[in-house]
C-alpha cells in the first residue's frame, strides 16, 4: 500500500463558474448539485478518501456559504485527533488584499497553511470535475520516477485534442513540452492517434512547490496559473512526468468531465439515467460520499390508470429521498430531495433541484429548475424556446434554466 500519511491535498474550490450561470449565481461551482443527491465537489473529495488521503484543505473564495454548509453537514467525519481533516480555508490575505488571480496564486496565498502541516508531497486538485481516480497510484508513480512534479494526463483522440492543454512526452512519460489548445497536438509515443491532455491534477514535492510559487509570485508578467505559467517554466529544468490517468470507473472508455457549461452539465446528468451509464454511481468498491438529508423514502401515489385518471410514476429516472410523485409522470429526469410532482403534471428530460414543486397539468421538457421554485398549474416550459428566453436562461443546446427561488 502506498504511504499517503505525509501527503497534503489542496482542492481548489474558489472559481466563479460563470459559464454555469444561473446555477452559480448563489453558490460556488463545486457546490452545484449533481446526480440528485450529490454536489460536484463530492467526487474529488470521495477520490481523496478512497485513495486514503485524509489531510485535505479547500481554498474557497466566491459565494462559498452553500459549499461551507455542505462540507460542514457531510464531510466532518474524519477524526482530527488522528491528524485527519477536511478544512475549508477562506482567503487569508496574508500577502496582499487581492483575490486569487489564478490557480497557482490560490496555493501561494495559502502557503502558510501548507507549511503548517509539513507535508512531503502536495496534491493539487480541482473541485469541479467529475471522475474517479486513485490518487495513491499517481503518488507511487511520482516517487518511483524521483520526480519534482507529476501531472495527471488523460488520453484523448488527437483529432479532438485541440481544445485541451496538451503535454508532449517521451517514451518514459517525461514531459518535454506543454501546448495550450494546439492546432497540431503532439501524439503519445506509440499511440499516433492519441494525445495527453492535462487534467489539472498535480503532485509536487513540497519544497519544490514553495520555491516555484515564490518565483512565480515575483513575476509581474505571470497570470499565476499552473498550466499557463508554472508547468512550461519547469519542464526544461526539473524532472516533470505525466501520469496516465488510471480510471476507477471500470468502463471501456475513461471518464473525466469538466461540467463547466450548462450543456456539458446537463449531458453529464442525463447520462446517469441511461440503462448503462458511462459513469457508475453504484460501485460499492468506490463509494461516492455526500451529505444525506433526513428525508423519508420517495413516494409514488395514485394508480388510476383508467382514462382521465391519475398515475404517479417515474420511468428511467433518479428520484431522491423526500420526493412525492402525486399523480404526475416523470420520465428521463433527475429529482433532487423533497421535490413534489402534482397530479397530471408531465416532466421529461429535466433536472429538478431541491424543494421544486410542479403544479397540476404543468409540462416541463429539457429544463433545469433550481431549488425552491414552484411551477404554477398548467405552465409549459421547454416547448417554446423563444418565449422561454424572454423569462429564463436558454443554453446554446436549448436547455431552459430557471434560477433559484424564481417567482413564476
Amino acid at each position: 500500500m502506498t504511504n499517503t500519511k505525509h501527503v497534503l491535498a489542496l482542492v481548489l474550490a474558489g472559481g466563479k463558474g460563470e459559464r454555469l450561470d444561473p446555477l452559480t449565481r448563489d453558490r460556488a461551482k463545486p457546490a452545484v448539485p449533481f446526480g440528485g443527491v450529490y454536489r460536484i465537489v463530492d467526487f474529488t473529495l470521495s477520490n481523496c478518501i478512497n485513495s486514503n488521503i485524509r489531510r485535505i484543505i479547500l481554498p474557497i473564495q466566491y459565494k462559498c456559504a452553500s459549499l461551507n454548509r455542505h462540507l460542514r453537514d457531510g464531510w466532518t467525519f474524519l477524526p482530527s485527533a488522528l491528524g485527519e481533516f477536511i478544512e475549508p480555508i477562506p482567503p487569508q490575505q496574508r500577502i496582499g488584499d487581492q483575490w486569487y488571480s489564478g490557480t497557482a496564486d490560490a496555493v501561494y496565498q495559502n502557503l502558510y497553511e501548507v507549511e503548517k502541516h509539513e507535508p512531503d508531497l502536495v496534491l493539487i486538485l480541482a473541485g469541479d470535475h467529475v471522475y474517479k481516480m486513485d490518487y495513491s497510484q499517481m503518488i507511487r508513480f511520482h516517487r518511483e520516477k524521483n520526480a519534482d512534479l507529476t501531472v495527471s494526463a488523460v488520453e484523448v483522440p488527437r483529432k479532438e485534442a485541440s481544445g485541451f492543454g496538451i503535454v508532449a512526452t517521451d517514451e518514459e512519460n517525461r514531459i518535454r513540452g506543454f501546448l495550450e489548445k494546439p492546432k497540431d497536438p503532439p501524439a503519445i509515443p506509440g499511440q499516433p492517434d492519441m494525445s495527453f491532455a492535462s487534467m489539472g491534477i498535480y503532485v509536487f514535492n513540497a519544497k519544490f512547490l514553495m520555491d516555484v510559487l515564490e518565483a512565480d509570485a515575483a513575476d509581474e508578467k505571470s497570470s499565476h496559473d499552473f498550466g499557463r505559467n508554472i508547468l512550461p517554466k519547469v519542464i526544461h529544468t526539473h524532472r516533470v512526468f505525466a501520469f496516465a490517468f488510471a480510471d476507477e470507473n471500470k468502463k471501456a472508455a475513461k471518464y473525466w468531465r469538466d461540467v463547466g457549461t450548462i450543456d456539458a452539465y446537463y449531458q453529464a446528468n442525463m447520462d446517469l439515467i441511461s440503462v448503462s451509464p458511462e459513469f457508475n454511481l453504484y460501485d460499492p468498491e468506490w463509494p461516492i460520499r455526500t451529505y444525506q438529508p433526513q428525508a423519508p423514502p420517495p413516494k409514488f401515489v395514485f394508480a388510476q390508470e383508467y382514462p382521465g385518471g391519475r398515475l404517479g410514476i417515474a420511468l428511467d429516472s433518479l428520484v431522491s429521498p423526500g420526493c412525492i410523485v402525486s399523480g404526475g409522470r416523470v420520465q428521463n429526469s433527475i429529482l433532487s430531495p423533497n421535490v413534489r410532482i402534482n397530479s397530471y403534471a408531465d416532466v421529461k428530460e429535466s433536472i429538478l433541484f431541491e424543494r421544486v414543486t410542479v403544479g397540476r397539468h404543468a409540462r416541463i421538457r429539457r429544463a433545469i429548475v433550481d431549488k425552491d421554485v414552484t411551477i404554477p398549474e398548467g405552465m409549459e416550459i421547454g416547448f417554446d424556446l423563444e418565449q422561454d428566453a424572454k423569462r429564463f436562461v436558454v443554453s446554446e443546446g436549448g436547455i431552459v434554466v430557471i434560477s433559484k427561488g424564481a417567482q413564476l
